[in-house]
């Protein structure tokens, strides 16, 4: 058996706010009650916890773990090392391996080595299409039986419409959701950055938000053709955020995600290539795919998160090599890690009043867990999976490149300081990181 004592447990799962004890046996929660309750039991693997937030082990739904294939960039190891560093008991991986994740083989592969990594829990996504070439269909029913808990070709858009409503109905089938990466690249032609001032004045071509409105608006219409579930992937605009908050009240089964760089950076940031490391890339740290959008599409993220209408956060955790990112800024592969600044970021939002602790745990919690559709994950309940972030709201650090275990460093943040931490990180009862070693 283990104790953590005197937490603040916050779980809205159980919309639990409130100084408790937690005990854990057998990799499971046994039992939460207020402080005190299991003393009578004399457990010598107690952690006391006071002042400190114990939430259910964070879920990251967008992840690039890169293996098989790009090695160079990311493994399963280091990948899932980064999360318990962040505060992360689950993630998600994308298809986007090489070979893709678009058969049976490759997702059992990659899940073998989630094992003999034995860090965080990883749910594989497999491709909509063989290659993620937009062409066939992938084996998904092979895949879900393999264990995938969605579909996706994330940055490769699927452009034939019917090809993504036949996606949809198969999934529908299997009852996982279709994750979009919502982007028509005839109007996007592969510009480096949003359409706005700021393209006007770098002289780049730019993205325009009506680049990602108008898949969502298709998503959004096949959906509601085809009774299934979609998942749009980070969501960078204010048109698009309306569209789902009419698709919602409709009863679409939609869902949205928003990462911590669209709600903390804009294109504005790329005028300077703000940075203070010396390994900075400079400008290319910046460059992601959606692009970062205006101030005012910033501001509509962080409120259609805080509302509830975004569902939840996810890292879209995307680490490169020097070799991807200095180079020019059109060249430079899109993407920064995420895994260890997303949990900092959020509590620099939190101690800003633009996002309640609550809506916060949520996003990273319970949300994604009924996304995956996995009741064990993102809950304290009893007869849960063990899985738990305790957090630091108070404590005030610089993040260094010391501190990321990627094999990558492609982060704006470095250097930037933080005020709130992760300090330790449990999966199945087992402690996987402790930030005071």
């Amino acid at each position: 058996m283990m104790l953590i004592k005197n937490a603040r447990v916050i779980d809205p799962s159980q919309n639990l706010d409130a100084e408790r004890d937690i005990l854990i046996e057998n990799e499971k929660i046994k039992a939460i009650d207020k402080p005190g309750s299991f003393d009578s039991l004399k457990i010598q693997n107690a952690v006391d916890a006071k002042g400190l937030i114990a939430t259910p082990g964070f879920v990251d739904v967008h992840v690039h773990l890169r293996e098989p294939g790009l090695e160079h960039k990311e493994t399963v190891k280091t990948g899932t090392t980064a999360a318990v560093h962040g505060g992360f008991t689950s993630v998600a991986s994308m298809a986007n391996s090489d070979p893709a994740n678009d058969n049976a083989r490759v997702t059992r592969y990659i899940l073998e080595r989630s094992c003999e990594a034995a860090m965080a829990r990883v749910f594989p996504i497999g491709a909509v299409t063989k290659g993620l070439k937009g062409e066939m269909l992938a084996d998904i029913g092979l895949m879900v039986e393999a264990g995938i808990r969605a579909i996706s070709d994330d940055g490769m858009p699927i452009m034939n419409s019917l090809l993504m409503r036949r996606a949809m109905e198969y999934a529908k089938m299997f009852d996982i959701p279709v994750i979009s990466h919502a982007e028509d690249l005839n109007l996007s032609q592969g510009s480096p950055m949003n359409e706005g001032a700021v393209s006007a004045l770098l002289g780049y071509s730019g993205n325009p938000n009506a680049s990602e409105e108008i898949m969502v608006a298709r998503e959004i219409a096949l959906a509601r053709l085809t009774g299934a579930r979609v998942h749009i992937a980070h969501v960078s605009t204010k048109e698009a955020i309306a569209q789902i908050k009419a698709a919602k009240e409709s009863g679409v089964k939609i869902t949205a995600e928003v990462t911590p760089h669209h709600l903390c950076l804009n294109d504005e940031f790329i005028l300077s290539g703000k940075h203070t490391c010396s390994h900075s890339h400079g400008k290319t740290d910046y460059k992601m795919a959606p692009p970062l959008r205006s101030p005012a599409d910033q501001t509509a993220l962080a409120q259609a998160l805080e509302s509830g209408l975004i569902d939840m956060v996810a890292s879209d955790h995307a680490p490169h090599g020097c070799v991807d990112k200095e180079v020019e800024f059109e060249l430079a592969a899109n993407g920064i890690l995420g895994l260890q600044t997303t949990v900092p970021l959020l509590l620099g939002l939190v101690h800003e009043k633009k996002l309640s602790l609550k809506r916060m745990v949520e996003s990273l919690t319970v949300a994604p867990a009924k996304l995956l559709g996995i009741s064990e994950i993102g809950t304290l309940k009893p007869g849960s999976h063990a899985d738990i972030t305790l957090l630091d709201l108070s404590e005030e650090w610089t993040l260094t490149l010391e501190h990321l275990v990627s094999k990558s460093k492609n982060s704006p943040f470095t250097a930037r300081k933080f005020k709130g931490r992760v300090k330790k990180t449990w999966v199945g009862g087992q402690l996987k990181y402790d930030s005071s070693k």
